[in-house]
């Protein structure tokens, strides 16, 4: 019937192998969830209409049973009377009824059996159902934890490359460079104070020297 046309076409294996290729098994997952409720519907219509069918049937052939099973009393009624005619005619309807019976009962058990079939088919699309979406819960943690591991793989891909190692090499560089011109920048800067220091150290001296040169003449007079 075309509604087990997932249940006949498609196993949860196949299917499961499509929605881990796919870009988002998610998606696909609950569309496959939606298509399996929309066909699971339709199942229990028809599985409703063929049990429809076979209890009508059923009904038919215990009719026709009790029908049977009254003729059958009714003759040996008018047989225990001696009413030869009666007899004859609860009889021939017994016998009628018989062969309805048996006609109503070999459709009830082939509707019977069809019924059953189709019970059996609509319990497994439930189950599959339900491991569908079993499986989905399992899909949406793997798919969002893949996610986030190549979110961060992505995030850290560039501390390890080339570009990354090239820059840093480059700050390094401008860091020794501009050390490099601040020690110059403070040797000058020490020379340009030394030289000045010396200027006025020798200004220090001479008054010292003309002080000392002043006190020997003292002497040299007294002498």
């Amino acid at each position: 019937m075309s509604v087990f046309k997932r249940l006949r076409d498609l196993t949860l294996s196949n299917v499961y192998a499509m929605i881990e290729k796919a870009e988002d098994p998610i998606k696909l997952t609950d569309q496959y969830i939606r298509d399996m409720h929309e066909d699971l519907e339709d199942a229990e219509k028809a599985v409703a209409a063929q049990i429809a069918i076979e209890k009508r049937f059923k009904q038919l052939y215990e009719e026709q049973e009790a029908l049977v099973q009254k003729r059958n009393e009714q003759a040996h009624t008018a047989a225990s009377i001696q009413n030869m005619d009666l007899a004859r005619r609860a009889l021939e309807e017994k016998k009628a009824a018989e062969q309805k019976r048996d006609e109503y009962k070999t459709s009830y058990d082939s509707n019977k059996a069809s019924a059953d079939n189709l019970r059996a088919k609509l319990s497994e699309m439930r189950d599959q159902l339900t491991e569908m979406k079993n499986k989905r819960e399992t899909l949406v943690a793997r798919y969002k934890a893949a996610k986030a591991q190549a979110d961060i793989n992505k995030s850290m891909a560039g501390f390890g490359s080339n570009t990354a190692a090239s820059g840093m090499k480059r700050m390094e560089e401008k860091m020794l460079q501009a050390e490099a011109q601040a020690e110059a920048s403070n040797e000058m800067n020490s020379k340009a104070k030394s030289l000045d220091d010396e200027f006025e150290s020798l200004g220090t001296n001479k008054a010292v020297d003309d002080e000392l040169a002043a006190l020997m003449k003292q002497y040299e007079k007294k002498e």
